[in-house]
């Protein structure tokens, strides 16, 4: 309609940027792990994807955990947020090991943003051990362990998301 504003992307919605190295993301996941160790120890990690990928891997090599699944969780287009769709639920051998409620479960994913997906995931294991290497306030009170908080008008920039390139001073007007 004329005169409508276009509608905003969470990225442009968020507004500050908090870009991270492949450096930084494995230190995070890491940290994440040291903190896991002391919970654990976990039947199987189930990653959220596909932003729980990489530290699903990272966390299971630390913990030596050898079960890997996935739940398909479809949230974003790009960078809009939408309708929650599950691709792909857990294997039936990974809801065995939890019991059918998660109990000794490990959920990865790389960030709790509202809460949307971490709600769905947490019906689905209710007595899953929840992990996340970042977390926004929204999304927060979903997870059992996390590594750095960020304000929810935060947008995280993933290594995987990223290229290098020449970033101007923040004095010329950068973000």
């Amino acid at each position: 309609m004329a005169g409508e504003a276009p509608e905003l992307s969470a990225q442009e919605r968020a507004g500050k940027a908090f870009p991270v190295s492949w450096d930084q993301f494995h230190r995070d996941c890491r940290a994440l792990t040291w903190r896991l160790n002391e919970v654990g120890p976990f039947h199987a990690v189930i990653a959220i994807t596909r932003g729980g990928l990489v530290p699903a891997a990272i966390v299971a090599r630390e913990l030596g955990v050898r079960i890997i699944d996935t739940v398909c969780i479809a949230s974003y287009d790009h960078d809009k947020q939408g309708e929650l769709q599950v691709l792909k639920g857990m294997s039936e051998a990974a809801m065995k090991l939890g019991g059918g409620t998660g109990k000794g479960l490990l959920i990865v994913d790389d960030l709790v943003d509202t809460g949307k997906t971490g709600r769905l995931v947490r019906d689905m294991l209710p007595d899953a051990h929840f992990a996340t290497v970042y977390a926004k306030p929204k999304g927060r009170p979903l997870v059992d362990t996390f590594i750095t908080e960020v304000s929810q008008d935060t947008w995280i920039f993933f290594p995987w998301d990223t290229a290098l390139s020449y970033h101007p001073p923040l004095r010329d007007g950068a973000a």
